[in-house]
């Protein structure tokens, strides 16, 4: 009898299906692999943004919806809304006049280099700096996960600025001290760029032809370094 039950309990166990588990799979999730298509996406800032002394192609907002194509991310709109030698307060106000629809897949803040350029305070680029930030994450449906804030580059390292470099160095890596603290306490994606920018002087090929603005090539670099975090911020949403 003890041996007839013995082979009953051990059929029964043979009988339960085992879960299907499978410890070393390394797969992500599929929305991670999914192509996104349709995005809208806004830059807001200065001449770094509109691109001024490159053509349109060779903007840094441009080149980035190009480059997420290799992320299966496709943009269907670029909207700019940037000046040569604008000001936060310059920005604002261009944001009021416009008053771009709060609809946007993406929104993108550059902006501060022509505050230390005009001798405007720090104190001020501080305050209006932040309320631009937030109204990039209005813009962007309320969501700060859809923003991301691109650091000022260093027009010290230009035929421009050469003569000045150390002074012109120094500020903005104060303005972009601020930037970046207030950035960070937003909880919003911040992207250095100005280490590149700082390669001016000694490769002429990351200098627009009106020897300061960065070029197309410049441009290419800052992209390359974010477009992929900039892409799985997307794939997240």
């Amino acid at each position: 009898m003890k041996i007839v039950n013995l082979i009953f309990v051990c059929f029964v166990l043979l009988s339960c299906k085992q879960p299907d588990v499978n410890p070393t799979s390394t797969s992500s999730p599929s929305h991670l692999n999914q192509a996104i298509s349709g995005l809208r996406f806004l830059a807001l800032g200065d001449s770094y943004t509109i691109g001024q002394s490159v053509e349109e192609v060779d903007r840094w907002p441009n080149q980035l919806a190009k480059k997420l194509e290799n992320f299966k991310i496709e943009v269907d709109e670029v909207d700019i809304i940037a000046q040569t030698g604008w000001t936060t307060s310059n920005l604002k106000n261009a944001v009021s006049v416009e008053k771009p629809d709060s609809n946007y897949d993406m929104v993108a803040l550059l902006i501060g280099v022509n505050n230390q350029f005009q001798g405007r305070s720090i104190e001020e680029y501080s305050v209006e700096f932040e309320e631009l930030l937030v109204t990039a994450i209005a813009l962007a449906k309320g969501d700060k996960n859809r923003v991301f804030v691109v650091s000022i580059p260093d027009y010290g390292y230009t035929p421009f600025g050469a003569a000045s470099q150390e002074n012109i160095s120094k500020a903005l890596d104060k303005f972009n001290a601020v930037n970046e603290e207030i950035t960070k306490r937003h909880k919003v994606d911040y992207h250095n760029i100005t280490d590149i920018s700082r390669e001016g002087l000694d490769d002429p090929s990351l200098v627009a032809s009106d020897k300061l603005h960065p070029s197309g090539q410049q441009y290419r670099q800052w992209v390359a370094r974010f477009d992929a975090d900039v892409a799985s911020q997307i794939k997240k949403w």
